[in-house]
Protein backbone atom coordinates (compact mmCIF):
# COMPACT_ATOMS: atom_id res chain seq x y z
CA UNK A 1 0.00 0.00 0.00
CA UNK A 2 1.40 3.38 -0.94
CA UNK A 3 -0.92 5.55 1.13
CA UNK A 4 -0.23 6.61 4.69
CA UNK A 5 -2.14 5.23 7.62
CA UNK A 6 -3.57 8.71 8.07
CA UNK A 7 -5.11 8.57 4.59
CA UNK A 8 -6.87 5.31 5.40
CA UNK A 9 -8.01 6.71 8.72
CA UNK A 10 -9.48 9.67 6.89
CA UNK A 11 -12.04 7.40 5.27
CA UNK A 12 -13.50 6.50 8.67
CA UNK A 13 -16.33 8.35 10.29
CA UNK A 14 -15.91 10.76 13.19
CA UNK A 15 -16.00 7.96 15.76
CA UNK A 16 -12.25 8.20 16.32
CA UNK A 17 -10.02 10.93 17.71
CA UNK A 18 -6.26 10.97 18.25
CA UNK A 19 -5.04 11.26 21.84
CA UNK A 20 -2.42 13.94 22.55
CA UNK A 21 1.16 13.77 23.90
CA UNK A 22 2.68 11.62 21.19
CA UNK A 23 6.09 11.51 19.58
CA UNK A 24 6.86 13.68 16.53
CA UNK A 25 5.59 12.10 13.34
CA UNK A 26 9.03 11.81 11.73
CA UNK A 27 11.95 11.95 14.21
CA UNK A 28 15.58 11.91 13.13
CA UNK A 29 16.96 8.76 11.55
CA UNK A 30 19.27 8.14 14.53
CA UNK A 31 16.26 8.17 16.85
CA UNK A 32 14.24 5.78 14.71
CA UNK A 33 16.98 3.19 14.18
CA UNK A 34 16.60 1.48 17.62
CA UNK A 35 12.86 1.09 17.01
CA UNK A 36 13.54 -0.36 13.54
CA UNK A 37 16.00 -2.85 15.08
CA UNK A 38 13.41 -3.94 17.66
CA UNK A 39 10.76 -4.37 14.95
CA UNK A 40 13.20 -6.31 12.77
CA UNK A 41 14.15 -8.66 15.64
CA UNK A 42 10.50 -9.18 16.54
CA UNK A 43 9.29 -9.85 13.01
CA UNK A 44 12.22 -12.24 12.43
CA UNK A 45 10.54 -14.63 14.87
CA UNK A 46 7.77 -15.52 12.41
CA UNK A 47 9.94 -16.71 9.48
CA UNK A 48 12.49 -18.31 11.80
CA UNK A 49 9.77 -20.44 13.39
CA UNK A 50 8.28 -21.25 10.01
CA UNK A 51 11.49 -22.50 8.40
CA UNK A 52 12.91 -24.29 11.44
CA UNK A 53 9.64 -26.15 12.03
CA UNK A 54 9.58 -27.17 8.37
CA UNK A 55 12.87 -29.01 8.83
CA UNK A 56 11.73 -30.50 12.15
CA UNK A 57 8.37 -31.91 10.98
CA UNK A 58 9.61 -35.37 9.91
CA UNK A 59 11.39 -35.86 13.23
CA UNK A 60 8.46 -34.57 15.31
CA UNK A 61 6.18 -36.98 13.46
CA UNK A 62 8.51 -39.89 14.22
CA UNK A 63 8.76 -39.04 17.93
CA UNK A 64 5.00 -38.74 18.39
CA UNK A 65 4.07 -41.46 15.89
CA UNK A 66 1.95 -38.99 13.90
CA UNK A 67 1.15 -38.83 10.20
CA UNK A 68 2.20 -36.06 7.83
CA UNK A 69 -1.37 -34.70 7.79
CA UNK A 70 -1.40 -34.53 11.60
CA UNK A 71 2.00 -32.90 12.03
CA UNK A 72 1.14 -30.38 9.31
CA UNK A 73 -1.24 -28.80 11.84
CA UNK A 74 1.85 -27.44 13.58
CA UNK A 75 2.16 -25.14 10.57
CA UNK A 76 -1.54 -24.80 9.69
CA UNK A 77 -2.63 -23.83 13.21
CA UNK A 78 0.22 -21.33 13.42
CA UNK A 79 -0.67 -19.61 10.15
CA UNK A 80 -4.42 -19.68 10.78
CA UNK A 81 -3.97 -18.06 14.18
CA UNK A 82 -1.64 -15.44 12.70
CA UNK A 83 -4.17 -14.63 9.96
CA UNK A 84 -7.19 -14.60 12.26
CA UNK A 85 -5.71 -12.52 15.06
CA UNK A 86 -3.73 -9.88 13.15
CA UNK A 87 -6.72 -7.73 12.09
CA UNK A 88 -7.94 -7.52 15.69
CA UNK A 89 -4.41 -6.95 16.98
CA UNK A 90 -3.91 -4.05 14.60
CA UNK A 91 -7.14 -2.46 15.85
CA UNK A 92 -6.01 -2.89 19.45
CA UNK A 93 -2.74 -1.19 18.54
CA UNK A 94 -4.70 1.78 17.19
CA UNK A 95 -6.48 2.08 20.53
CA UNK A 96 -3.76 1.18 23.03
CA UNK A 97 -0.64 2.35 21.22
CA UNK A 98 2.11 0.30 19.59
CA UNK A 99 4.68 0.12 22.40
CA UNK A 100 2.73 -2.05 24.93
CA UNK A 101 1.62 -4.50 22.24
CA UNK A 102 5.08 -4.90 20.73
CA UNK A 103 6.66 -5.50 24.14
CA UNK A 104 3.78 -7.74 25.26
CA UNK A 105 4.02 -9.74 22.04
CA UNK A 106 7.74 -10.35 22.64
CA UNK A 107 7.12 -11.57 26.20
CA UNK A 108 4.24 -13.82 25.15
CA UNK A 109 6.28 -15.31 22.30
CA UNK A 110 9.05 -16.22 24.73
CA UNK A 111 6.63 -17.91 27.15
CA UNK A 112 4.96 -19.84 24.31
CA UNK A 113 8.34 -20.95 22.94
CA UNK A 114 9.30 -22.35 26.35
CA UNK A 115 5.98 -24.20 26.45
CA UNK A 116 6.60 -25.66 22.99
CA UNK A 117 10.08 -26.86 23.96
CA UNK A 118 8.64 -28.67 27.01
CA UNK A 119 5.46 -30.07 25.40
CA UNK A 120 5.06 -33.80 26.23
CA UNK A 121 2.40 -34.51 23.57
CA UNK A 122 1.62 -33.38 20.03
CA UNK A 123 -1.72 -31.70 20.96
CA UNK A 124 0.03 -29.60 23.62
CA UNK A 125 2.74 -28.72 21.10
CA UNK A 126 0.05 -27.54 18.66
CA UNK A 127 -1.48 -25.41 21.45
CA UNK A 128 1.93 -23.87 22.15
CA UNK A 129 2.32 -23.13 18.45
CA UNK A 130 -1.05 -21.34 18.45
CA UNK A 131 0.12 -19.27 21.42
CA UNK A 132 3.29 -18.42 19.50
CA UNK A 133 1.17 -17.32 16.56
CA UNK A 134 -1.11 -15.21 18.76
CA UNK A 135 1.94 -13.41 20.15
CA UNK A 136 3.37 -12.94 16.66
CA UNK A 137 0.01 -11.67 15.39
CA UNK A 138 0.10 -8.95 18.05
CA UNK A 139 3.74 -8.14 17.39
CA UNK A 140 3.98 -8.02 13.58
CA UNK A 141 1.21 -5.55 12.56
CA UNK A 142 1.96 -3.17 15.40
CA UNK A 143 5.68 -3.24 14.70
CA UNK A 144 4.98 -2.54 11.03
CA UNK A 145 2.61 0.30 11.91
CA UNK A 146 5.20 1.75 14.28
CA UNK A 147 7.78 1.94 11.50
CA UNK A 148 5.25 3.55 9.15
CA UNK A 149 4.50 6.19 11.79
CA UNK A 150 8.16 6.97 12.50
CA UNK A 151 9.71 6.91 9.00
CA UNK A 152 9.00 9.53 6.28
CA UNK A 153 7.23 8.17 3.21
CA UNK A 154 10.23 8.78 0.92
CA UNK A 155 12.36 6.42 3.05
CA UNK A 156 9.81 3.74 3.86
CA UNK A 157 10.56 1.29 1.07
CA UNK A 158 14.27 1.42 1.94
CA UNK A 159 13.60 0.89 5.64
CA UNK A 160 11.14 -1.91 4.96
CA UNK A 161 13.69 -3.39 2.58
CA UNK A 162 16.16 -3.47 5.48
CA UNK A 163 13.58 -5.10 7.72
CA UNK A 164 12.75 -7.49 4.88
CA UNK A 165 16.43 -8.41 4.63
CA UNK A 166 16.50 -9.15 8.36
CA UNK A 167 13.34 -11.26 8.04
CA UNK A 168 14.81 -13.08 5.06
CA UNK A 169 18.04 -13.61 7.00
CA UNK A 170 16.02 -15.33 9.72
CA UNK A 171 14.31 -17.45 7.08
CA UNK A 172 17.69 -18.28 5.55
CA UNK A 173 19.30 -19.16 8.87
CA UNK A 174 16.24 -21.15 9.97
CA UNK A 175 16.70 -24.32 7.90
CA UNK A 176 20.44 -24.88 8.50
CA UNK A 177 20.16 -23.76 12.13
CA UNK A 178 17.17 -26.03 12.64
CA UNK A 179 19.03 -28.92 11.03
CA UNK A 180 22.07 -28.42 13.28
CA UNK A 181 19.94 -28.03 16.42
CA UNK A 182 17.90 -31.13 15.61
CA UNK A 183 21.02 -33.19 14.91
CA UNK A 184 22.77 -32.05 18.11
CA UNK A 185 19.99 -31.56 20.66
CA UNK A 186 16.69 -32.77 19.13
CA UNK A 187 13.77 -30.91 17.66
CA UNK A 188 12.83 -29.22 20.97
CA UNK A 189 15.91 -27.03 20.65
CA UNK A 190 14.39 -25.18 17.67
CA UNK A 191 11.89 -23.53 20.03
CA UNK A 192 14.45 -22.64 22.69
CA UNK A 193 16.48 -20.80 20.03
CA UNK A 194 13.88 -18.01 19.98
CA UNK A 195 15.30 -16.57 23.21
CA UNK A 196 18.36 -15.39 21.27
CA UNK A 197 16.11 -12.89 19.44
CA UNK A 198 13.57 -12.13 22.14
CA UNK A 199 16.00 -11.15 24.93
CA UNK A 200 17.85 -8.35 23.06
CA UNK A 201 14.62 -7.14 21.43
CA UNK A 202 12.96 -6.78 24.84
CA UNK A 203 15.95 -5.00 26.36
CA UNK A 204 16.27 -2.51 23.51
CA UNK A 205 12.51 -2.11 23.08
CA UNK A 206 11.97 -1.25 26.74
CA UNK A 207 14.60 1.48 26.44
CA UNK A 208 13.93 2.82 22.94
CA UNK A 209 10.36 2.28 21.73
CA UNK A 210 8.44 5.57 21.69
CA UNK A 211 4.88 6.18 22.79
CA UNK A 212 2.94 6.72 19.56
CA UNK A 213 -0.47 8.05 18.59
CA UNK A 214 -3.46 6.36 20.16
CA UNK A 215 -6.99 6.52 18.82
CA UNK A 216 -9.94 7.08 21.14
CA UNK A 217 -12.50 4.77 19.59
CA UNK A 218 -16.17 5.06 20.51
CA UNK A 219 -17.27 2.18 18.31
CA UNK A 220 -17.41 -1.39 19.73
CA UNK A 221 -14.52 -3.75 19.17
CA UNK A 222 -15.40 -6.54 16.70
CA UNK A 223 -14.49 -9.55 18.85
CA UNK A 224 -17.12 -11.75 17.19
CA UNK A 225 -15.76 -10.97 13.73
CA UNK A 226 -12.22 -11.90 14.77
CA UNK A 227 -13.41 -15.21 16.26
CA UNK A 228 -15.52 -16.09 13.21
CA UNK A 229 -12.64 -15.25 10.86
CA UNK A 230 -10.32 -17.62 12.74
CA UNK A 231 -13.03 -20.32 12.77
CA UNK A 232 -13.57 -19.99 9.01
CA UNK A 233 -9.84 -20.26 8.33
CA UNK A 234 -9.68 -23.38 10.51
CA UNK A 235 -12.62 -24.90 8.64
CA UNK A 236 -11.03 -24.23 5.25
CA UNK A 237 -7.69 -25.64 6.42
CA UNK A 238 -9.37 -28.74 7.88
CA UNK A 239 -11.31 -29.30 4.66
CA UNK A 240 -8.17 -29.08 2.54
CA UNK A 241 -6.24 -31.37 4.91
CA UNK A 242 -9.00 -33.98 4.88
CA UNK A 243 -9.84 -33.60 1.18
CA UNK A 244 -8.48 -37.04 0.17
CA UNK A 245 -10.98 -38.61 2.59
CA UNK A 246 -13.78 -36.32 1.40
CA UNK A 247 -13.13 -37.36 -2.20
CA UNK A 248 -14.21 -40.90 -1.32
CA UNK A 249 -17.60 -39.70 -0.12
CA UNK A 250 -20.68 -39.17 -2.22
CA UNK A 251 -21.01 -36.08 -4.35
CA UNK A 252 -23.83 -34.82 -2.14
CA UNK A 253 -21.54 -34.82 0.90
CA UNK A 254 -18.89 -32.86 -0.97
CA UNK A 255 -21.49 -30.32 -2.10
CA UNK A 256 -22.74 -30.01 1.47
CA UNK A 257 -19.23 -29.27 2.76
CA UNK A 258 -18.63 -26.71 0.01
CA UNK A 259 -22.05 -25.15 0.65
CA UNK A 260 -21.43 -24.80 4.39
CA UNK A 261 -18.08 -23.10 3.77
CA UNK A 262 -19.59 -20.75 1.17
CA UNK A 263 -22.48 -19.88 3.51
CA UNK A 264 -20.00 -19.16 6.31
CA UNK A 265 -17.94 -16.83 4.12
CA UNK A 266 -21.02 -14.99 2.84
CA UNK A 267 -22.42 -14.64 6.36
CA UNK A 268 -19.10 -13.33 7.64
CA UNK A 269 -18.82 -10.72 4.87
CA UNK A 270 -22.40 -9.53 5.45
CA UNK A 271 -21.78 -9.24 9.19
CA UNK A 272 -18.56 -7.27 8.67
CA UNK A 273 -20.29 -4.91 6.22
CA UNK A 274 -22.86 -4.05 8.89
CA UNK A 275 -20.39 -3.65 11.76
CA UNK A 276 -19.31 -0.12 12.68
CA UNK A 277 -15.65 -1.15 13.21
CA UNK A 278 -15.16 -4.52 11.49
CA UNK A 279 -12.13 -6.71 12.25
CA UNK A 280 -11.62 -7.21 8.51
CA UNK A 281 -13.30 -4.40 6.54
CA UNK A 282 -14.57 -5.91 3.27
CA UNK A 283 -14.82 -2.45 1.68
CA UNK A 284 -11.01 -2.22 1.66
CA UNK A 285 -11.00 -4.86 -1.07
CA UNK A 286 -13.00 -2.59 -3.36
CA UNK A 287 -9.76 -0.65 -3.84
CA UNK A 288 -8.04 -2.31 -6.79
CA UNK A 289 -4.53 -1.62 -5.53
CA UNK A 290 -5.24 -2.99 -2.06
CA UNK A 291 -7.04 -6.04 -3.42
CA UNK A 292 -4.26 -6.82 -5.91
CA UNK A 293 -1.47 -6.37 -3.34
CA UNK A 294 -3.30 -8.53 -0.80
CA UNK A 295 -3.93 -11.28 -3.35
CA UNK A 296 -0.28 -11.19 -4.44
CA UNK A 297 0.87 -11.50 -0.84
CA UNK A 298 -1.55 -14.34 -0.16
CA UNK A 299 -0.63 -16.37 -3.24
CA UNK A 300 3.13 -15.82 -2.90
CA UNK A 301 2.99 -16.90 0.74
CA UNK A 302 0.99 -19.96 -0.29
CA UNK A 303 3.71 -20.86 -2.79
CA UNK A 304 6.41 -20.26 -0.16
CA UNK A 305 4.87 -22.41 2.55
CA UNK A 306 3.95 -25.24 0.20
CA UNK A 307 7.59 -25.32 -0.90
CA UNK A 308 8.89 -25.15 2.67
CA UNK A 309 6.60 -27.97 3.79
CA UNK A 310 6.84 -30.24 0.77
CA UNK A 311 10.59 -30.19 0.21
CA UNK A 312 11.76 -31.58 3.61
CA UNK A 313 9.12 -34.32 3.61
CA UNK A 314 9.90 -35.21 0.00
CA UNK A 315 13.66 -35.48 0.61
CA UNK A 316 13.28 -37.29 3.95
CA UNK A 317 11.18 -39.95 2.20
CA UNK A 318 13.81 -40.44 -0.48
CA UNK A 319 16.35 -41.43 2.14
CA UNK A 320 19.96 -40.39 2.51
CA UNK A 321 19.09 -36.82 3.50
CA UNK A 322 19.96 -35.61 7.00
CA UNK A 323 18.18 -32.71 8.72
CA UNK A 324 21.30 -30.54 8.29
CA UNK A 325 21.53 -31.25 4.55
CA UNK A 326 17.85 -30.50 4.01
CA UNK A 327 18.27 -27.27 5.95
CA UNK A 328 21.17 -26.20 3.74
CA UNK A 329 19.12 -26.84 0.61
CA UNK A 330 16.20 -24.75 1.89
CA UNK A 331 18.65 -22.01 2.84
CA UNK A 332 19.28 -21.39 -0.86
CA UNK A 333 15.69 -20.13 -1.13
CA UNK A 334 15.75 -17.74 1.82
CA UNK A 335 19.42 -16.81 1.29
CA UNK A 336 18.56 -15.38 -2.12
CA UNK A 337 15.81 -13.36 -0.46
CA UNK A 338 18.37 -11.84 1.91
CA UNK A 339 20.42 -10.57 -1.02
CA UNK A 340 17.48 -9.32 -3.08
CA UNK A 341 15.35 -7.61 -0.38
CA UNK A 342 17.40 -4.39 -0.10
CA UNK A 343 17.52 -4.18 -3.90
CA UNK A 344 13.75 -4.55 -4.04
CA UNK A 345 13.32 -1.70 -1.56
CA UNK A 346 15.60 0.60 -3.55
CA UNK A 347 13.85 -0.24 -6.81
CA UNK A 348 10.49 0.52 -5.20
CA UNK A 349 11.71 3.93 -4.01
CA UNK A 350 13.01 4.79 -7.48
CA UNK A 351 10.48 3.16 -9.82
CA UNK A 352 7.37 2.89 -7.68
CA UNK A 353 5.88 -0.25 -6.15
CA UNK A 354 4.22 -1.83 -9.16
CA UNK A 355 7.04 -3.01 -11.44
CA UNK A 356 9.33 -4.41 -8.73
CA UNK A 357 6.35 -6.34 -7.36
CA UNK A 358 5.47 -7.75 -10.78
CA UNK A 359 9.09 -8.69 -11.43
CA UNK A 360 9.34 -10.43 -8.07
CA UNK A 361 6.16 -12.42 -8.66
CA UNK A 362 7.42 -13.48 -12.09
CA UNK A 363 10.73 -14.72 -10.65
CA UNK A 364 8.88 -16.58 -7.88
CA UNK A 365 6.62 -18.27 -10.41
CA UNK A 366 9.56 -19.36 -12.54
CA UNK A 367 11.39 -20.66 -9.49
CA UNK A 368 8.63 -22.99 -8.29
CA UNK A 369 7.83 -24.40 -11.75
CA UNK A 370 10.33 -27.33 -11.41
CA UNK A 371 8.76 -28.45 -8.13
CA UNK A 372 5.23 -27.98 -9.48
CA UNK A 373 5.93 -30.03 -12.62
CA UNK A 374 8.30 -32.62 -11.18
CA UNK A 375 6.54 -33.31 -7.89
CA UNK A 376 8.07 -36.27 -6.07
CA UNK A 377 10.40 -36.94 -9.02
CA UNK A 378 11.89 -33.45 -9.20
CA UNK A 379 15.62 -33.59 -9.86
CA UNK A 380 18.09 -32.08 -7.41
CA UNK A 381 19.67 -29.75 -10.03
CA UNK A 382 16.22 -28.35 -10.78
CA UNK A 383 15.67 -27.65 -7.08
CA UNK A 384 19.10 -26.04 -6.76
CA UNK A 385 18.26 -23.73 -9.66
CA UNK A 386 14.62 -23.05 -8.81
CA UNK A 387 14.77 -22.39 -5.07
CA UNK A 388 17.21 -19.43 -5.26
CA UNK A 389 15.22 -17.93 -8.14
CA UNK A 390 12.02 -18.18 -6.09
CA UNK A 391 13.79 -16.65 -3.10
CA UNK A 392 15.00 -13.70 -5.16
CA UNK A 393 11.45 -13.14 -6.38
CA UNK A 394 10.09 -13.17 -2.85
Amino acid sequence: MSRDVSELAGSRDSGTTALPHTTPSHPAAAATMPAIIVVALGTMLAPLNSTMIAVALPWIGRDFGASVATTSWLVIAYLVAMAGIQPAAGTLGDRLGRRPLVLGGLIAFGVASAGAALSPTLPLLIVARVCQAAAGAVLVPNGTALVRELVPQAERARRFGQIGAAISCAAAVGPPLGGVLIASAGWRAVFAANIALIAPALWLGWRALPVTTRVRERRPFDLAGAVVLAALLCAVAATLTRWPAFRQQAGAAQLAIAGLLAAGVIGFVRYELRHAAPALPPRLFVRRGFAAATAANALSNLALYVTLLATPILLARRGGWSSATIGLLLATLSGATVLASPLGGRLADRLGRRWPAVLGLALLTAGVVPLALGGSTVALPALLAGLPLAGAGL
